[in-house]
């Protein structure tokens, strides 16, 4: 079952996404193993991104050995502190 995260950054900017994205993406235009769907943009106080992954274990995968360990070194200009962070199975889909 696809499964969706969706990260606030509070005060964060298009150029703290621009330089986090490029750090844990394969590569532009490219979704990581098991990323079905991307979406970011500015929000109410901050940056949103969505994500949808193939399934829960393929985005605890990704956390895991690819985003937090990049974030935990630190990114240059990227976003300084972890995200508010909601998670849920999605029930509907669609392209």
């Amino acid at each position: 079952m696809a499964y969706a995260v969706v990260h606030h950054f509070p005060g964060g900017t298009k150029e703290q996404y621009e330089a986090s994205i490029a750090a844990v993406h394969p590569g532009k235009g490219s979704l990581p193993k098991g990323q079905i769907f991307h979406a970011a943009g500015p929000s109410a106080g901050g940056w949103t991104i969505v994500a949808v992954h193939d399934s829960k274990a393929s985005w605890e995968q990704f956390r895991d050995g690819i985003l937090m360990p990049r974030m935990r070194q630190g990114i240059p200009g990227g976003f300084p502190t972890p995200p508010q962070e909601t998670v849920f199975e999605v029930q509907n889909l669609r392209p």
